[in-house]
C-alpha cells in the first residue's frame, strides 16, 4: 500500500482504471513526474481537470 501525495489516502497500485485513470497516469509521467504517487480518485480528478484547463494538451 502507498500513500497518495495529494489526498493522502491509502491505495494500491494493482487495481485497473477507467480511462480518465489512464489519461491521470499519462498526465503524472509527462507533464507533472509524479508517476506511481497518486490514488486511482486523484488520477481521475486530474485528468477532468487537465481536459477542461490544460487545453494546449488535448489537441
Amino acid at each position: 500500500m502507498k500513500t497518495c501525495h495529494i489526498c493522502k489516502k491509502e491505495f494500491s497500485e494493482d487495481s485497473s482504471g477507467s480511462v480518465f485513470v489512464e489519461a491521470g497516469e499519462w498526465l503524472s509521467e509527462e507533464l507533472w513526474l509524479d508517476a506511481g504517487e497518486l490514488c486511482q480518485q486523484c488520477l481521475e480528478n486530474r485528468a477532468k481537470l487537465a481536459m477542461m484547463y490544460l487545453h494546449e494538451y488535448n489537441t
